[in-house]
């Protein structure tokens, strides 16, 4: 009773302090051009000595109540014997006990207690597994919240990859939306781009999608049917994504763009890495298709990466793309590739392509403007110029981002907006 509690929290200290420690020093060695470029490395290396001398520290502790148990026991085994030897000793002296009885008393006490000793250290070893078992019990038992329904059922390649929004509502947080009430509808084969300011909740428009998460009130519908009522897995079948930020693994450049797809021939991946501009510099790697990534693509630029992403999202044979901030985070010439890449990638699939720059934005079929959760603006290029909103005072400002835009303009466009 005194033991147990104690060495419990002493063994979860030592795991959380630890999990610190080892995060700090992975955080430091992927953020060391940051670190290096900030002169910040004897002040990160002061910041990591206190975690890691807490952590010696809290593994201390927990030694401690890990053998504490050990010398209790032997020091119990020894006065036992001692009492053996003393008291049979004695009688063995005076004749009432012969000397191998008192000598097989001593073997009895040493066979009592060395499984004792033995369960004591499995114990501290037990101890320290549970304490690690709670953690990721922990992670474990996070309940789901987007699961199949009961009788859900399976998206059929077949659907014509609408997509529509009726009266949707969602936020991550309670009584603070993201989405407002917001409805459209984007039709079979169409291009539709989604723009606003950051925090106006085109991602999260996108995350609805291919159901990351269930929306407050309203429906979200694919190929006519409301995603709760579809299997993830169909839907996910059904739906690609390019991010801003692409994710590449750990393997060859063909299993990366055969990632969702994983029985797509060779040839497959070949023609979709043509189709998207990738073919010329990933035959120029040392093995071609065949070359072994590092840890998250870190052996390939960030635009080489993009296009292997898209190579990936066009094996995959979805119905429906988007692509989240996809040109992002590059330069002006790989952009150029990406948009080439992207006429091959939407022909003939539903597109929905949230952008900040204008050029990514212009060739849509359809432009909507979301602002603070709502949509404030909808039609062409030609047609929102027409209009003179928000969407046009930015393009006449020549901005090339949404971003780029003052939060007081920001603010006179939606008072304008609601006034007209």
């Amino acid at each position: 009773l005194f033991w147990l509690p104690r060495a419990k929290v002493a063994f979860m200290a030592a795991h959380e302090t630890n999990s610190i420690a080892n995060g700090a020093l992975a955080e430091g060695i992927h953020g060391v051009r940051t670190v290096q470029s900030l002169e910040r490395q004897h002040v990160n290396f002061d910041l990591y000595d206190e975690k890691v001398l807490a952590n010696l520290n809290a593994h201390l502790t927990s030694a401690k109540y890990a053998q504490v148990m050990v010398p209790i026991v032997d020091t119990l085994t020894g006065i036992a014997m001692a009492t053996v030897i003393v008291v049979g000793g004695s009688m063995v002296l005076s004749h009432s006990l012969d000397i191998g009885v008192m000598v097989a008393f001593l073997f009895y006490i040493q066979r009592f207690f060395d499984p004792i000793r033995s369960l004591t250290m499995q114990y501290s070893v037990m101890q320290r597994a549970m304490a690690s078992g709670q953690r990721i019990s922990e992670v474990l038992d996070v309940p789901v919240d987007v699961s199949d329904r009961h009788g859900a059922v399976a998206l059929s390649r077949d659907m014509d990859g609408s997509v529509e929004f009726r009266n949707v509502t969602f936020g991550y947080r309670p009584n603070q939306p993201v989405l407002k009430n917001i409805s459209f509808r984007v039709n079979p084969g169409e291009t539709v781009a989604l723009v606003g300011p950051t925090g106006s909740g085109k991602s999260s428009s996108m995350a609805l999608v291919h159901r990351f998460y269930d929306v407050w009130s309203g429906e979200v519908l694919v190929g006519g049917h409301d995603v709760r009522d579809l299997t993830q897995d169909s839907l996910g079948d059904q739906v690609a994504m390019v991010l801003q930020e692409p994710f590449l693994f750990s393997g060859s450049v063909l299993e990366n763009i055969r990632y969702h797809k994983t029985s797509a021939s060779r040839e497959e991946v070949v023609r979709a890495a043509q189709a998207v501009g990738a073919h010329d510099f990933i035959e120029n790697l040392p093995d071609g298709y065949d070359t072994e990534l590092e840890q998250r693509g870190g052996n390939l630029s960030l635009g080489q990466r993009q296009l292997i992403s898209f190579a990936r999202a066009l094996v995959a044979d979805a119905k429906i793309l988007v692509l989240d901030e996809a040109t992002a985070s590059i330069d002006s010439y790989t952009e150029m590739l990406i948009q080439k890449a992207l006429i091959t990638l939407l022909e003939g699939r539903t597109g929905l392509v949230i952008a900040h720059r204008l050029a990514t934005i212009r060739g849509a079929d359809r432009i909507i403007v979301l602002q603070n959760g709502e949509i404030v603006e909808s039609g062409n290029h030609e047609q929102l110029m027409a209009r003179k909103g928000l969407y046009a005072r930015l393009y006449n400002m020549n901005y090339a981002s949404f971003d780029d835009i003052s939060e007081g303009e920001l603010e006179l466009d939606a008072a304008v907006g609601k006034a007209t």
